[in-house]
């Protein structure tokens, strides 16, 4: 009979393999649950398996050289092999039955013990192959059956806190998967031990030794391979699970974010509508004092169209850096959307309010300098206090959209508060002209009429393309109506790009039809003349529809010529490089002087109504008219006198060498359809 002694080294390196690749082996199982490896499941619950196998396996087997058997003791290959692919398979259909999204107590015995049966029959399958020349081997049943129980017991512990760790976010403390993976670790190790108790080695006489032991060197330096590529593949797994953390914590972080987005402005970094929605009726409900002052920009459109959105964002940050000088701690700035912002202030005393107010106003209202553009603006602010006016959210941002409203009608740059009195009635009538004209915009609900021009002979010698709208209720309805709303709100640039677009349609059509009803003339508003791609478009669409240019005319109101003189010069002579002709309209109205028209490149000169209304009775009138249309036509202008309602005007303009009359006396704006053959 053998007594065994120990190597203690070789014990402690036994506990450890066994913890760690055990701890490798929940690692690997844990990537079964996490999104990017659920395709892969198969093959990782094949490797989980496989590696706790051969955390089984290589414990007893450095728990058996552990061991002091008698020199020429080797270990059959067979057995060492079936060994190991009875922990292996045990291992991997234990996993499996542990590896569903829900667990139930069934389903983890039936693991347990499927386990805890892989280790015990690893471990007598591996005794099997243990041959010790001159010795059999013995057991103690009762030893035995407690070390399978002691397997199926560590195994029954650590699934059950498996199941647990699974369900936790992948920030959980690691010491969940360690305890784990010591516990099952602990439980192969006291199996083996236990079983290696039982064993008893009995003295036999007259064994013949095998022609073929294995080497017991060759064993080890096995053993020590093995060794080897499980740290390689615990280094492996390690990295992989920290990329996958740090995935995680990037994606939890990719979230807040996200959260954070939703409720932030992008452009100014404002909170927005979101947050507004979100926050401010908790406010409400704890019924303290608040105000709202509900900001708006004036003109912001048009400042917007004539500049290009890239000057209107740059506007806006500027504006909020602005107003962020004169704001407290206590306040909330919120950026509603566009060119409305928000402010709610615990301030709530009327004076205070007036003298914020007019703070903000001020330090808006200040010139700004974009992309080398000087640009002013100001703002309208209604201001509507909780709970005088409004019981809920909803209610204080009407009333403060009613004051800001009322604020424009002001004249704009200035505030108002909500006060019940206020004429609701003439701001809704706005707003819905206002959401009516958007919508015929979108709808394209508007036609082009045409005034012609005459010689005062009575030859037609041109049209001016008039707009009209022809309302779906009202019918057609003139310029007076909506003109000043859409120049207001910077529609007028969508506008007057489609009136462009359709006076170079119908040209197209009259060029093919060879009726000579030219030059046709557009108006341009000062928005339009200054903005950046006017030039860029006419060019496009006299390529599109492909008619001379010298068919279309461009009038531009002598106001907006003077406005920026250098610039409309600029423009001027690139509009004539492209062939179009050119007019200054309603002279007289503005400036008045002959000493910018010499160094303006344009070709007619449009004369007021306002020269021509009583030029019959009045003499100096005349006069007036006289040295006008004789300067004009040695600047080698065509004259054309507007408003002509009468004969006795036509007769005085003739006389006057006045070259083109237009005006209700030979015709008034009329469709396409209905002018006269030329």
């Amino acid at each position: 009979m053998i007594h065994i002694e120990y190597s203690i080294p070789l014990v402690l390196i036994s506990i450890v393999v066994a913890i760690v690749a055990c701890y490798l082996a929940l690692l690997v199982r844990q990537l079964m649950f996490t999104q990017p490896h659920q395709k892969a499941e198969k093959w990782i619950l094949v490797g989980g398996g496989a590696i706790l196998g051969l955390a089984i396996w290589l414990m007893h087997y450095i728990g058996m050289l552990a061991c002091s058997f008698p020199d020429g003791y080797y270990f059959d290959i067979q057995f060492t092999i079936i060994s190991y692919f009875i922990a292996a398979i045990a291992a991997t259909f234990a996993l499996w039955l542990n590896s569903r999204q829900v667990i139930s107590l069934p389903r983890l015995m039936i693991g347990a013990v499927l386990l805890g049966l892989g280790i015990s029959g690893m471990h007598y399958t591996g005794m099997m192959g243990l041959n010790i020349p001159g010795y059999k081997i013995s057991y103690d049943p009762i030893v035995v059956v407690l070390s399978v129980f002691i397997a199926i017991g560590g195994a029954t512990l650590s699934f059950f806190l498996s199941a647990k760790y699974k369900h936790t976010t992948n920030d959980s403390p690691r010491y969940m998967l360690i305890l784990t993976a010591s516990i099952l670790g602990m439980s192969i190790v006291g199996m083996h031990y236990l079983g290696m108790s039982a064993v008893e080695f009995i003295r036999v006489d007259h064994i013949q030794l095998p022609t073929s032991i294995q080497n017991h060197a060759i064993f080890i330096f096995s053993i020590i391979l093995i060794l080897g590529l499980v740290c390689a593949i615990i280094i492996f797994v390690s990295l992989l699970e920290r990329r996958l953390q740090e995935k995680d914590i990037a994606l939890h972080s990719l979230n807040q974010q996200l959260e954070k987005a939703i409720q932030q402005n992008h452009l100014t970094k404002l909170p927005n509508r979101a947050f507004l929605n979100e926050n401010v009726p908790k406010i409400l409900i704890a019924g303290n004092h608040i105000a709202f002052l509900h900001l708006d920009l004036d003109y912001f459109k048009v400042v917007n169209d004539a500049y290009g959105h890239q000057v209107g964002d740059q506007l806006l940050q500027k504006v909020v850096e602005r107003i962020y000088q004169v704001l407290l701690k206590n306040m909330t700035f919120i950026h509603l959307g566009g060119d409305e912002f928000l402010l709610i202030t615990a301030v709530t005393r009327i004076d205070r309010l007036k003298i914020l107010a007019n703070r903000i106003l001020r330090e808006i209202h200040h010139s700004y300098y974009i992309a080398d553009k000087e640009i002013k603006i100001s703002a309208s602010m209604g201001i509507a206090l909780y709970p005088e006016h409004g019981n809920n959210l909803q209610e204080l941002l009407i009333n403060a959209d009613i004051a800001m409203y009322a604020a424009k009608d002001q004249g704009r740059n200035s505030y108002s508060f909500y006060d019940p009195s206020i004429d609701t009635q003439k701001i809704k009538e706005r707003s819905q002209l206002l959401n009516e004209l958007n919508k015929a915009v979108a709808d394209r609900q508007f036609v082009l009429f045409y005034q012609p021009k005459y010689t005062p002979a009575g030859v037609l010698s041109g049209l001016e393309a008039l707009i009209r709208w022809q309302h779906p209720k009202l019918g057609i309805v003139g310029p007076n109506y909506f003109i000043e709303i859409i120049e207001n709100t910077g529609l007028i640039i969508d506008v007057g790009y489609w009136v462009m677009e359709q006076a170079c349609k119908q040209i197209q059509q009259w060029e093919k039809e060879q009726k000579d009803y030219f030059p046709v003339s557009i108006n341009l508003s000062a928005l339009q003349f200054e903005h950046q791609y006017l030039l860029e478009r006419l060019s496009a669409v006299i390529n599109k529809y492909g008619i001379q240019a010298k068919h279309l005319m461009i009038e531009v109101t002598e106001t907006t010529a003077m406005r920026k003189i250098d610039k409309s010069v600029q423009n001027f002579k690139r509009l004539r490089e492209l062939g179009i002709l050119i007019a200054i309209d309603d002279f007289g109205t503005g400036y008045s002087s002959f000493s910018y028209l010499k160094d303006l490149p344009v070709d007619e000169l449009k004369i007021d109504r306002g020269f021509i209304v009583d030029v019959e009775s009045n003499y100096k009138q005349e006069i007036i008219l006289a040295s006008i249309i004789e300067l004009a036509t040695k600047l080698g202008l065509i004259v054309t006198a507007e408003g002509v309602e009468n004969v006795k005007q036509v007769e005085i303009l003739a006389k006057l060498g006045c070259q083109q009359i237009q005006g209700f006396y030979f015709s008034k704006p009329v469709p396409a359809t209905e002018l006269p053959l030329e």
